[in-house]
């Protein structure tokens, strides 16, 4: 199990209802329904992983989040959850609207590209470090650059502004 499920379940209570957006094998969603009592419910791109949290008995929606998250109702969920993933999308502006809209409250972590080997990679060699977490089926992911990092970090301020106001 990764150390980043670990925090993220720290961080929610007992008994909440918790969408996983790109759950991927359903490890985490099994993490919280066993630790947390959760109900827990995911949505993925990738068959395969799919298959795995149905043999898991989870409950997972097969789909991209950039053009499946629509079906939700607002506020449908206690939490939301995208872990790792938020790099990949082409329109993350319009997955963290959506991700605001479904959940009460929206947890979502990202890889640390400025980790010293990452680094080293760039400075050595031009180029991100192509890792398992960064490809999937020879499809080389969409990475962040700072400013985009920084629009993201803007719009849910803002979002942020707006629910305290």
């Amino acid at each position: 199990m990764k150390k980043e499920f670990k925090v993220i379940a720290d961080l929610l209570p007992k008994n909440v209802r918790v969408l996983d957006v790109g759950c991927g094998d359903g490890s985490l969603m099994s993490l919280l329904i066993k630790e947390k009592n959760i109900e827990a419910r995911g949505l993925e791109l990738i068959e395969e992983n799919v298959k795995k949290c149905i043999y898991k008995g989870l409950s997972v929606i097969e789909g991209n989040a950039e053009t499946e998250l629509h079906q939700f109702p607002s506020q449908s969920f206690d939490f939301v959850v995208l872990s790792q993933t938020l790099q990949a999308f082409y329109n993350p502006e319009k997955v963290l609207k959506d991700l605001l809209r479904i959940g009460k409250s929206v947890i979502i972590s990202i890889p640390n590209f400025g980790y010293w080997k990452v680094r080293t990679s760039l400075l050595f060699f031009g180029k991100m470090p192509i890792t398992k977490l960064c490809q999937i089926h020879g499809i080389i992911l969409l990475i962040f650059t700072c400013a985009q990092l920084k629009i993201c970090f803007i719009f849910v301020w803002k979002k942020i502004l707006k629910l305290i106001k």
